[in-house]
C-alpha cells in the first residue's frame, strides 16, 4: 500500500504556552503513529527544546522543522555537555538531547536565524500502512 504524506503546520509565538502546545501535539502525533512510550518521550521533548513549528510525515519518516528569526548559532561553539567541566550545568543540553532521541538532526544556521529538522523513522503499525488520523 502506499503511503501518502502529511503535513501539519503551526506557527508559534516564543512563550511557554505554545511551546507547551507544541510538545502535547507532537506527543499525539507520534502515539497516533505508533512509537512506544519512550520514543514518544523522545519526540516529544526533542519538539519542546526546538519551539516546533511544523511536523510533516514523508513515507515512513516524521519530520518535525523548526526555524527561529534569532541571530543564528555558531555550532563550532556549543560545548560538549558531557566534559567533565560541564556535567553539573544545567543548560547546553537541547542539542545533545535532540541528536540522542531522533534518527536525524539537521542543524542549518543562516544570518536570519536557524532551521532545524529532525527525523525519526516510523516503525509499528502506521509504518507503510494505515495513516494516523489527524
Amino acid at each position: 500500500m502506499a503511503m501518502t504524506e502529511q503535513r501539519v503546520s503551526y506557527t508559534l509565538d516564543s512563550s511557554l504556552e505554545t511551546i507547551d502546545n507544541a510538545e502535547e501535539k507532537a506527543t499525539r502525533i507520534a502515539t497516533e503513529l505508533g512509537f512506544g512510550d519512550d520514543e514518544v518521550m523522545q519526540i516529544s521533548m526533542a519538539v519542546r527544546e526546538g519551539a516546533v513549528n511544523a511536523f510533516e510525515r514523508t513515507g515512513d519518516n516524521l519530520v518535525i522543522t523548526i526555524r527561529d528569526q534569532g541571530p543564528g548559532m555558531d555550532l563550532s561553539k556549543i560545548p560538549n555537555p558531557l566534559a567533565p567541566e560541564n556535567l553539573l550545568k544545567t543548560s547546553g543540553r537541547g542539542i545533545f538531547l535532540m541528536r540522542s532521541f531522533m534518527d536525524v538532526v539537521e542543524i542549518r544556521p543562516s544570518q536570519t536565524g536557524t532551521e532545524l529538522k529532525l527525523i525519526k523513522r516510523v516503525h509499528g503499525p502506521s509504518a507503510g500502512g494505515k495513516e494516523a488520523s489527524q
